[in-house]
This record gives C-alpha cells, structure tokens and sequence, in this order.
C-alpha cells in the first residue's frame, strides 16, 4: 500500500446526541487530525499535487457522546500472551467508565475470546473501582487469558444477551482481528455495538502504533539478562553471554536492549538475515581481540538456519524453531572444533520477562490507552485501536493495524544505531 493509499477514516454508529458528562475536560472536536508523515520531504507530493496528506484522528473526550451513560453496559476482554501492564489497562478502562461517565455495569470477560462464547461457561466478572483498585500492581490480567478464534456470531449473540453496547478487546495482531469479526457481524446484524481494540504486544509489531505498553518494561527486563550475561561472559577466559528475547518477527526488544550500556556484541534480529559463516568470522574475530563477547538475538532470527515446521499455535502463527538453542549448540561445536575451549552461558528470560509488573513509563501509557479507549467507545466509534502516534493518542482502523507487522528497516536510523552500539558488520554473511 502507497501512501496516497492509507485511508485513517474510523467507522461511527451513528450521531452522538449525549452532552458528556465529564467536567472540565479538553474536548477534541471531531475534525482535528495529526499528520501520518513528520518529515517535510514526504509531505512535499501531497503539496505539489494538492491533495490532502494522510491523517489520522485525534484521541480524546468529545462533547457529545453516542451511548447514554446510564442505561450502558461494557465489556473487557483480554487475549494472547501475558503482556506487562495488561492490568494496568483493565483497571484504567474500569475507572474511566465509572469516574469519567457514570458507567456502572462493566464485565470482565474470562479466558480470552472463549468468555465471549456462552456455552464454554466461563461466567464473567463484574468488574468495579474496588475490584480493580490495587490489580496493577500484578503482572499477568485478573481476566485470564487464551488463543485462538471463535465464532463472531456466537459472541455477538451473548453480546446482545447482556446488553454490552461497547467491547474493549486487549491483545496483538490475532485479537485485533477477531475484535474486527466482532464488530463486522454486529455491523451485519445492525447492531449497535462499538468494539475498541488496545494494542497488546510485547515486540511493538503493530503496524501505525508508535509504541505499544509493556515493551518499556521488556526492554528494562532484557537490560537485566543482559547485565548478567556480560558479567559471566568477562568473569571467565573466552567467556560468551547469549541471550534470547521476544521477537518473534521484529527484533524491536533486541534491538533497543543493545543500546543500554552498549555491553551487545552482536544483535541477531529477523529483519537482518546473517549465516553462520559470517557471524562465526566476526565472533571468532571479536574474542580474539577482546576475549569475551555477548550475544542478543530476538526468538524469530536465524530461522532459515533451522529445520522448517508447517505447524501452527492456536493464534494461527507459525511455531518457530528455538534459535536460542540452536546456537548455543552451534557456537560451542564451533569453537570446539577449532581447538578453543570457551565458556558459554545461555540464558532464556522470556518468561520472567512477560510475567512482571509494567514499570512506571508503561503504567503511564496504559493510563493514558485505557482513557482514550473508553472515551473513543463512549462516542460512538468502532472497528478501530486506540494508539500513539509522534507522541500524541490516536485513532487506527483495525485493518490497517492489522495488514502487515511493524518491523525494523535496515537501513534506518534504529539498527544504524544498533550497528554503532556493538560495533558489529552490517551484513554477517
């Protein structure tokens, strides 16, 4: 898709007749918009050719809100991996309802998509300011959590049976998708519910989304494997820290964890294909001259170098092979076999990384996410993702955030960066 191509517009239900009842806020009249492109460059064509350059719509209170904040019911749910600050979202969605528009009946629904399908059973959670009070001091979502799609017409039906006029859906690509089943087949049945979806996903892969919540936080986490990594790697003759983090097709946590202290060696990433070859001249080259080095790589490098498989997990993503593993193994058969005894420490913090709590810039961030969600879904809006973009909230239509991944250019100013920071080869083939 060209750029003349984007089209930010966001599906409406209808005229918003409701004075808001929120006191001295900032209301966003409904034409404001922030330019797509920052630089003067890109927008030049648009000039010349005196068309308009694509915009996307501003995030914030309205005046007039679509639903009636008395007679509405809300819904959360929330899908996919374990994501830090997942419940710092609940809890500012919930406190937005409440304080912000007087809404009193929020559920809670358990396990991911299967809550919103009746006959798996999973009765939902009324969700209040005291249930939800101290919830973002956790890591993990109070609501559970589970993969896979499931019927559109199946939860619209329990939908409609509870009244729900709005559905926050929390999660990455696969969620967003299924939140656009949603909100197509309420469309078909015309239905009046908005379903807002808040980008969940710890690699920053959603495309037209500045910064998603708790990748601060992973970054943070990785800081800390790497920190140990390179200790062992200088606390032993020819030592050799390796890494693995989440990334499974952009290298985005990798990329931004080499740049904090610059103790990265080399950062393996999707984007920036390398063969053994090449990565084993520049390792064998780099611990001669400085004896010890550190290794991060994202869990989706590498994976040409490793025995294909056609099967995929319940979101429908290919299962990857565990280049972590692989070379760990490959590195030490590698020096073995030149006669040069190293000391290798593998270390996996994917888990741990995914499980804690959101730092204070993502808590802030979710803060802010949850608000305009709610605020987006009071006036009426639907089928889109509330985001950031150059710094301000915005608006996204699903399908666009939900085309294509978000992914590292190679010759951006982000791995130009990283290539400066470990001071590795720009192409390791």
């Amino acid at each position: 898709m060209t750029d003349a191509e984007l089209d930010f517009r966001i599906e409406r239900l209808g005229e918003c007749r409701f004075p808001s009842p929120m006191q001295e806020a900032r209301f966003i009249d409904d034409g404001e918009r922030l330019l797509y492109h920052d630089r003067y460059r890109d927008l030049q064509p648009f000039i010349e050719a005196n068309r308009e350059p694509p915009a996307m719509e501003l995030g914030g209170p309205r005046e007039r809100v679509f639903f009636d904040p008395a007679t509405i019911s809300c819904g959360i749910v929330t899908c996919g991996g374990l994501c830090p600050g997942i419940n710092d979202v609940i809890r500012a969605v919930v406190l937005s309802l409440y304080h912000h528009y007087g809404v009193r009946r929020v559920y809670g629904f358990r396990y991911g998509y299967e809550g919103l399908v009746k006959r798996h059973g999973h009765l939902p959670l009324v969700l209040n300011p005291e249930m939800v009070n101290q919830i973002s001091e956790s890591g993990g979502t109070i609501l559970a959590s589970s993969r896979g799609p499931q019927d559109p017409a199946e939860m619209v039906d329990y939908l409609e049976e509870l009244g729900v006029g709005i559905l926050f859906a929390i999660g990455g690509d696969g969620t967003l998708k299924g939140a656009a089943g949603i909100a197509e087949e309420a469309a078909r049945r015309e239905r009046r519910i908005s379903v807002i979806g808040i980008p969940k996903t710890i690699d920053n892969d959603i495309s037209f989304i500045q910064k998603t919540f708790g990748f601060e936080t992973a970054v943070a986490e990785a800081h800390r494997a790497i920190y140990a990594a390179h200790t062992e790697a200088t606390g032993a003759r020819n030592g050799i820290g390796l890494v693995k983090l989440m990334g499974r097709d952009s290298g985005f946590i990798a990329a931004h964890a080499a740049f904090i202290d610059s103790q990265v060696n080399f950062c393996l990433v999707p984007e920036a294909p390398f063969t053994l070859e090449g990565f084993f001249r520049s390792l064998g080259e780099r611990m001669r001259k400085r004896g010890h080095a550190v290794i991060a790589v994202a869990e989706g490098a590498g994976q040409e170098l490793l025995t294909g498989s056609a099967d995929r997990d319940a979101s429908g993503n290919v299962k990857l092979g565990d280049i972590g593993m692989y070379l760990r193994d490959a590195i030490r058969n590698h020096f073995a076999a030149a006669g040069v005894r190293t000391n290798l420490k593998y270390i996996d913090p994917s888990y741990i990384i995914r499980s804690q709590p959101a730092n204070p810039h993502d808590s802030a961030l979710c803060l802010l996410l949850g608000h305009n969600a709610v605020h987006a879904g009071m006036s009426g809006r639907t089928g889109m993702v509330v985001g950031l973009w150059n710094n301000r909230v915005t608006h996204v239509p699903i399908s666009l955030a939900t085309r294509q991944r978000k992914k590292i250019d190679p010759e951006g100013w982000l791995w130009s960066s990283v290539l400066a920071s470990t001071g590795q080869p720009r192409e390791l083939r």
